[in-house]
C-alpha cells in the first residue's frame, strides 16, 4: 500500500480537523484535491459533492501500470475507472472479487 484517498465535501473543514487533532499537513491540488503528510502513510482527500459513502480508497503502486491492468481482469477483478492521468503519474480504480474498489498508480 503506498497512498490512502479520502472522500470529503469540504475540504477547508477536514484540513482543520485533521490539523487541529492530529497536526497533518496539507498540500492543495486545485478546488477539489488535497494531499496530506505527517499522518504516518501519505494520502489525500478528494472532494464529493453528495454523501460521502466507502469514503477510503487504498491506493497501490505497481511499476507497469499496463501489466497490472491485465492480471486485474484475468484475476476475476472489474475496472471501475480505466486508466487515466494525473498530475505526477497515471492510475485506474478496479474492484476486487469482494466488490472493494481500490486504486493503482504508476509514475511511468
Amino acid at each position: 500500500m503506498d497512498y490512502i484517498e479520502f472522500k470529503a465535501q469540504d475540504l477547508e473543514k477536514i484540513k482543520n480537523f485533521y490539523s487541529r487533532v492530529f497536526g497533518w499537513a496539507f498540500t492543495d491540488y486545485g478546488p477539489d484535491y488535497v494531499s496530506f503528510s505527517e499522518s504516518g502513510i501519505a494520502g489525500g482527500f478528494e472532494r464529493q459533492k453528495g454523501p460521502v459513502v466507502n469514503g477510503a480508497l487504498v491506493v497501490l503502486y505497481h511499476g507497469d501500470m499496463e501489466s497490472v491492468h491485465t492480471e486485474v481482469i484475468k484475476a476475476g477483478g472489474k475496472i471501475s475507472k480505466d486508466i487515466f492521468n494525473f498530475p505526477g503519474g497515471r492510475r485506474f480504480h478496479f474492484l476486487d472479487p469482494a466488490g472493494n474498489e481500490l486504486a493503482v498508480w504508476s509514475d511511468r
